[in-house]
Order: C-alpha cells, then structure tokens, then sequence
C-alpha cells in the first residue's frame, strides 16, 4: 500500500464552479492527476465546510449520493451527480483514531447522508471515474483552530494505509461581501490582505498563528464571519504534522472576495 505524504486545502469557492469553464479555478482542479498528484490514493477522507455538526460525524454508506445543497443556480447544476462509492471501513477508523488518539467523548456514524457540494463538485473535476472510495467528516463550528488541528493529528496514521486527506473550505468566504461590479481575477484590499497573511503564515511554516487566526489575522472576522469555511484547513494542516511543509498550489479570485487559495502540506519521509 502506497503511503499518501501530502495532505491538501482546497478553496471551492462558488457552486458553479462545477459548470462555468471561464473560472482559473476549474481549470486547476481538472489538471489534478495531471499536475498536482498523479499517484491514486486507495481511499479518500474529505473535511467539507458544508458538514457542521455539534460532535465529529463521518458518513457510512455504501455509495455515496449526490446532495445539491444550494439554491437559484442555474438548472443543469442539479442534475449532476457524483455517486462514488462509499468508505466504510475508512469511516470506521476514522472513529477509532478519534475517540483513541485524539481523545474524542463521542464520534457519530451518519448511514444515509452523501456528499455535500464542497465534497462532490472539486473531486467530479479532480477524479470524474468516480471509483475512489470516500467518505466525508464534518466540522464543529462551535470549536476552534487548534480543536480541528489537534482533530487533524489524530488523523495522520491514515496517509500510511494509502488515504487521501483533504479538507475542501475556502481561504476567504464572506458571501455578503461579493462583489458582481468586480471582474473575476481581481481582489478587494481586506480580503487580499487576510489571503495574502495566511498563504506568508504557512509558506513560513508558522501554524500557530494560523491555528490563533482570529487574533493573528488581518481582518479575520471579515474574511470568515463564521469559521466553518476556515477549519477544513486547520484539519488537513493537523494531519500533515508540525514539521510538514506548505506550497500554494492555487490562487485566483472570483467576485472580488471569494479566494481559491489552496495548498498542498507534504509530511518529511
């Protein structure tokens, strides 16, 4: 079994980056096998923003349904689907590292939920087979950085048994803050300012500020009125290790306020 030694954190951004080929974004996630991992993990963990819950919950079935959780896109948005199989046996183990390593009073089984869009529109464009097995974990929005990071550490014995962890959020993620006069590509000052402190905070390797970011980052509050958006990063970062080291893989812009920033965190062998 091939070890996976990255973890990633993956901006998705609007839905309709499943459907509008004029976004850089898309672009970047359909040139995934190509450019970013060609080796293919036997199973994927992914953290969506999409899935809060008050305990730590990971989905059990057998092939994983497509759920359409937004509202007024245009119609072909809700006839695709993405039913790859589900993972439960990784689902079970995801259970057992966090009730034993990471210390956890109580990890919920959901049998019946899918993928929600934060899961499902970045892996159709990264992996359109869809025959890897995944299973999704939520947030708890009602938790902190260093919760998801410490939720995170627990995790990291999976790279070893060939998992893919993601955690698939979005660098900056205020939606009252969109700007439809802004052409897609350019930023407004607040929030290029927070993408462009926590891109310096991981490329310089400083994942305690990231972990304190509503004290530590510019503008914080206004890049992340609520935090959900945000953990999936804390998540991947804890189980990448201290000592691992971030690359930005992507970075584009969509409505002004909306970042793609994404990173890759490789673990030293």
């Amino acid at each position: 079994m091939e070890r996976v030694n990255q973890t990633f954190f993956l901006s998705h951004g609007s839905p309709t980056l499943s459907i509008d080929d004029s976004l850089e974004a898309r672009q970047f996630f359909k040139s995934w096998k190509d450019k970013v991992l060609p080796q293919k993990p036997k199973s994927i963990l992914i953290i969506s923003a999409h899935w809060d819950t008050k305990v730590p919950t990971v989905n059990t079935v057998l092939r994983n349904s497509t759920i359409h959780d937004f509202y007024g896109f245009p119609d072909p948005m809700y006839k695709l689907k993405y039913e790859a199989p589900g993972a439960i046996e990784l689902g079970k183990r995801v259970k057992e590292l966090l009730m034993g390593e990471g210390g956890m009073t109580r990890v919920d089984e959901d049998k019946n939920r899918g993928l929600d869009h934060g899961a499902w529109v970045p892996l159709m464009l990264m992996y359109p087979g869809a025959d890897i097995p995944i299973c999704q974990l939520s947030v708890q929005s009602s938790q902190n950085g260093a919760y998801h990071y410490n939720m995170g550490k627990a995790l990291a014995p999976l790279k070893d048994e060939g998992v893919l962890i993601i955690g698939s959020g979005s660098a900056t993620h205020n939606l009252r803050k969109l700007d439809f006069n802004i052409a897609n590509g350019s930023a407004v000052p607040w929030a290029l300012a927070f993408d462009h402190w926590l891109r310096d905070s991981l490329l310089q390797g400083r994942y305690g500020d990231v972990n304190d970011w509503e004290e530590k980052a510019p503008n914080a509050k206004m890049a992340h009125p609520w935090p959900e958006h945000f953990y999936p990063l804390h998540v991947a970062l804890g189980a990448a290790g201290g000592d691992a080291k971030a690359e930005q893989i992507h970075t584009s812009w969509q409505l002004g306020t909306l970042s793609y920033s994404s990173y890759s965190f490789t673990t030293p062998l």
